[in-house]
């Protein structure tokens, strides 16, 4: 099964964020069609998350196309995240970038296992 366009999943997923009252934003808009995603949450107490596209190894040959998601930096300085990030976008700058504001680091990804 294909997978949805990166700009169809962002808007879905941040309404999903906005119904669940959990405050979120498209901080960088990347490519429409393939561009990676990646969701920071600031946890509000100087700590913060990463997480981004989990790698295609860990998909099941039965995927359904669900994008899928890896904790990338876990209870890390907002700094290191940000040159995490920093780093990304020099790989690739057709990456998008949701930001999240949640104590609770709640996030609404389905990680890959």
């Amino acid at each position: 099964m294909p997978r949805l366009r990166s700009d169809f999943w962002v808007s879905a997923h941040l309404r999903r964020l906005g119904v669940e009252g959990i405050p979120a934003v498209m901080r960088r808009r990347g490519s429409p069609e393939a561009g990676a995603i990646f969701v920071k949450i600031d946890r509000l107490d100087g700590a913060a998350d990463l997480y981004g596209p989990a790698p295609q190894a860990l998909f099941e040959a039965d995927d359904s196309g669900e994008r899928r998601f890896s904790p990338l930096l876990i209870a890390a300085t907002p700094l290191d995240v940000e040159a995490r990030i920093g780093r990304e976008t020099r790989f690739d700058d057709d990456l998008w970038i949701i930001e999240i504001d949640d104590r609770a680091g709640r996030h609404l990804l389905d990680l890959a296992e």
